[in-house]
């Protein structure tokens, strides 16, 4: 409900008098060709003096991007190698995000890898100061050959969220769903943990987490509901957990059952 009203918020704002174009500038990276065939190239925003948009998933009080590639050629999938966000406070609410600018590594998969990749994506976003406002971007791009590699997405490749082993997790049915509690073999990292929990399923809605630490244990507890409003099956293998402190990721994709 609190994402609704944000988007609500956004809608009826006064920043929708200003120009998109004066908030948030957009460019696609063509990027080079990986040894498997595979493209990586990214999507670069860039946002007015600290304006914000959001991490893939952005919290409570935030509005997750969506993509559209309908319109592209020869596209098999994508895969976007997010690099670590930063949680940041608004309004007495938490969002997950990043500030300025976004470097989105993109790798681009071809149907048919010995023809050029045509890719028309659309993407809705949100973008935030002390108002948010939606923001609707639309890129165009040719990819084939070997291309260039490029600095701006080596640099964000480099800032993916550190891969980490470890981490078990307690599932039990609550009325409306599920109650999940992870518990990671991970040092401090900062005085202020943030822990997200994510499934695959876009349906699911998960609480802001609860955290607590012992010693090199850090435990958080989240709920899991489905509109459905039911208990359900949860893959332990399909759950994605990521640490923030300043400045600092740490993900573990899958978790064991204690």
């Amino acid at each position: 409900m609190i994402r609704y009203a944000l988007l609500a918020l956004c809608l009826a704002s006064p920043a929708l008098a200003q120009d998109q174009d004066d908030l948030v500038q957009a460019d696609f990276l063509s990027g080079w060709q990986l040894p498997n065939g595979h493209y990586m190239a990214a999507l670069d925003l860039r946002l007015a003096p600290d304006w914000k948009t959001y991490w893939r998933a952005p919290g409570e009080a935030g509005i997750p991007p969506t993509f559209d590639w309908a319109g592209s050629t020869n596209l098999k999938s994508v895969q976007f190698h997010w690099p670590k966000p930063q949680v940041i406070a608004l309004n007495g609410m938490k969002s997950i995000g990043y500030l300025n600018e976004l470097i989105l590594p993109v790798e681009v998969v071809a149907q048919d890898p010995t023809q050029p990749v045509t890719l028309a994506l659309a993407m809705d976003l949100g973008i935030c100061h002390d108002i948010c406002m939606p923001a609707h971007l639309t890129f165009a791009a040719a990819l084939q050959g070997a291309g260039e590699k490029d600095s701006k997405i080596a640099a964000a490749l480099a800032d993916m969220p550190q891969q980490a082993k470890g981490a078990t997790c307690k599932i039990e049915p609550i009325t409306d769903g599920l109650r999940l509690q992870g518990d990671l073999k991970l040092p401090a990292l900062g005085p202020e943990e943030t822990v997200v929990f994510e499934t695959n399923d876009p349906q699911v809605w998960v609480a802001e987490a609860q955290t607590s630490r012992q010693g090199a244990v850090l435990s958080a507890t989240t709920d899991l509901v489905l509109p459905s409003g039911a208990p359900f099956t949860l893959d332990r293998s399909d759950v994605t957990i990521t640490v923030l402190a300043e400045g600092k990721a740490v993900e573990y994709n899958g978790c064991a059952a204690p």
